[in-house]
């Protein structure tokens, strides 16, 4: 198109004009872009292999959660419902922190595939159990285990986020401590409006 756009304004020059600029156009155009500009360029910093894995992950963590959702609602009660999505809410921060940065993958891994998939046949079996039985004791050890999971879920989520601040605090001082050497002073920001001064 940018080939064809170009051999049409030069339409109006003289002799070869519109062939030569088609031509430079479809050629530069290609150059720059590939013949398919919408496909994959393989961007520097991005590894799709470890973005598909993320994917894999997080594809597979819903489908226990979603297994969990319907195992719960057996039960009939809203309360249970209502606790098992609380802990959902939880799981899905991970998730999300994960996907925000696909190197969190391997340090949430335990978490995603063994405690996850615990939660779920804990949540199975307790949902066949529970509208049986009406067991007070089974419920209370049921509620405690989602507690116990959530908190955990939840700090490693914290620590997953610490660590991408500390790895965010290193490339500041690394930066700063370059700008310095080279003689740069750092500009003084306002604390109010972060405007520089």
């Amino acid at each position: 198109l940018t080939g064809a756009g170009l051999f049409l304004a030069g339409i109006g020059g003289e002799g070869a004009a519109p062939v030569i600029f088609g031509a430079l156009g479809l050629v530069l155009h290609s150059l720059a872009f590939g013949i398919d500009p919408l496909s994959d360029k393989g961007m520097e910093g991005i590894d799709s292999f470890q973005n598909s894995r993320v994917a894999r992950a997080v594809e597979e963590a819903e489908k226990h959660l979603a297994t969990m959702s319907e195992a719960i609602r057996h039960t009939g009660e809203r309360s249970l419902v209502d606790r098992v999505e609380r802990f959902q809410a939880t799981v899905r921060e991970m998730l999300r922190t994960v996907e925000e940065d696909p190197r969190d993958l391997t340090a949430a891994r335990r978490y995603l595939v063994v405690y996850l998939m615990g939660a779920r046949d804990a949540t199975v079996k307790f949902a066949d159990l529970y509208p049986r039985s009406r067991d007070a004791s089974a419920r209370k050890d049921y509620e405690t285990l989602l507690a116990d999971l959530e908190t955990h879920f939840a700090a490693r989520t914290r620590a997953l986020m610490q660590d991408d601040r500390t790895d965010l605090d290193v490339e500041i001082e690394v930066l700063r401590d370059r700008l310095h050497r080279e003689g740069i002073a750092p500009v003084p920001v306002t604390p109010k409006t972060g405007e520089t001064a």
